[in-house]
């Protein structure tokens, strides 16, 4: 009998403490949210904010009013977890002076279709001028700092 009740103690209080801590995961989490740099993109949204691909296929226009990054990820890929950080540091250190977009590729197949997206991450640099370039794979800070400053800025 005493076994028995100590048991169920013992769940009460991992249920309890279970509780508890996923309710603050989930309030830091949206806390967080809130506070992101880096912006989701969606077809619509890229159509136009960074450019229309649909009426104008041939040509590259750029419809931004700042430099932008745009990170195509999914959410289930660790290469793509581990450079999340980064852009999110990127975004608020270069808050101004460049845009960091997100395209969910899961969500947004057509859109990443559009751009032969076949491996992620793969980070588009999309200068104010120019040609977008293409980077694939997790790079480390200095590198995307580096790709800012010379293809977005360049500096």
């Amino acid at each position: 009998m005493k076994k028995a009740t100590f048991t169920l103690l013992s769940m009460a209080l991992f249920l309890v403490s279970c509780n508890g801590q996923s309710k603050n995961n989930k309030e830091e989490t949206i806390k967080t949210k809130s506070e992101m740099k880096t912006r989701p993109l969606t077809k619509d949204d890229f159509l136009t904010k960074v450019a229309n691909y649909e009426t104008n296929p041939t040509e590259w226009k750029y419809l931004g009013d700042k430099p932008a990054i745009i990170d195509f990820y999914a959410s289930w890929c660790g290469p793509c977890k581990m450079i999340a950080p980064l852009l999110e540091e990127l975004a608020d250190e270069y808050d101004g002076k460049i845009y960091v977009y997100k395209v969910n590729t899961e969500e947004e197949q057509e859109l990443a279709a559009a751009f032969g997206i076949r491996s992620i991450p793969t980070l588009l640099f999309v200068p104010m001028e120019g040609q977008p370039q293409m980077a694939q794979g997790a790079m480390p800070k200095a590198s995307l700092k580096d790709g800012i400053e010379k293809v977005l800025l360049k500096k």
